[in-house]
């Protein structure tokens, strides 16, 4: 199974990515539901509201949920390509996790990998030719990288650690991802090729999920430091790390707005895992997804 899954997870612990569509303003105006060129922001999620996971669509204030995968088996994961036109996913309907692709309205549901092995955490490169993601093909979770068409399937972490969520850096040249290899969870940085893979988080209770800022300047993770999981910033080099999230609850999932001013996350806060916005200093944390089920990976592209 998926290290990340909620269902049946093994002593790994990262997050599944999920993308929203357009740019949303500032938190103010997100709470009113905002508008980008005559055009309202939308969030795509997963959530298991209806007793499987499946990928959801809705309006940045929350409003006008759409499902967008019906499959009796379990999809998630979802990544919206940087055109805004398709979404990468995670399907359980053959039997084990493979990697899909559909149109952002769920038409064309199209299968991208086929292996014995799960296949999981996609993301697109910046330039959109390209879908990183994890696999476990190959004995341990591994980053790979193929084309946007599921074509030249290779191996970028290539050695016997657990290494998956790959995140990349918006000029497309460097990846970070998260490394079993040190006994427990941190956040590397590797180039687009897999070469110079460097570790930047050290410390003892984990660190994991990375996602990289618009303007490449900070990673956000998430770190049981504290004793549960919280949002932290770093620097790509490993230095200024800054905590965000301070609640007793736990905190994941980070993912930020395309303009940089905000982090979405989710959070077990309230009764179930809800998904929350902040400002990117941690200010002004709101639920904007407000379901009787979990729902989990917010993410902006």
């Amino acid at each position: 199974m998926h290290p990340n899954n909620t269902k049946s997870k093994p002593n790994i612990e990262c997050c599944r990515r999920l993308n929203c569509w357009l740019p949303v303003l500032a938190l103010g105006v997100l709470a009113g539901g905002c508008t980008q060129g005559g055009i309202i922001s939308k969030i795509v999620f997963e959530s298991n509201r209806t007793g499987t996971y499946d990928i959801y669509i809705m309006n940045a204030d929350g409003s006008n949920v759409l499902r967008l995968t019906t499959h009796s088996g379990d999809d998630y994961s979802p990544s919206l390509s940087p055109d805004r036109t398709k979404i990468a996913f995670v399907s359980e309907r053959d039997g084990n996790e493979e990697i899909y692709v559909m149109n952002v309205d769920g038409t064309n549901q199209t299968r991208l990998t086929n292996s014995l092995g799960p296949d999981f955490d996609p993301a697109w490169s910046p330039d959109g030719t390209k879908i990183a993601f994890a696999s476990e093909r190959d004995g341990n979770y591994e980053v790979y990288v193929m084309n946007a068409d599921g074509t030249n399937q290779t191996n970028l972490t290539v050695g016997p650690f657990g290494d998956f969520a790959p995140s990349w850096s918006p000029d497309g040249t460097k990846i970070a991802f998260t490394s079993s290899r040190d006994g427990n969870l941190e956040v590397y940085v590797m180039n687009a090729d897999g070469t110079n893979q460097t570790k930047i988080t050290i410390h003892a209770a984990g660190n994991s999920n990375p996602a990289w800022s618009p303007d490449g300047s900070r990673i956000a993770i998430q770190t049981s430091r504290d004793g549960n999981s919280e949002i932290y910033l770093v620097n790509p080099d490993g230095t200024n790390l800054v905590r965000l999230t301070n609640d007793a609850a736990n905190d994941r999932d980070p993912a930020w707005s395309p303009d940089g001013l905000q982090l979405a996350f989710s959070s077990n806060r309230t009764s179930n895992f809800e998904i929350f916005v902040m400002s990117a200093n941690g200010a002004n944390q709101q639920n904007v997804s407000n379901s009787a089920g979990g729902d989990f990976n917010p993410s902006w592209r």
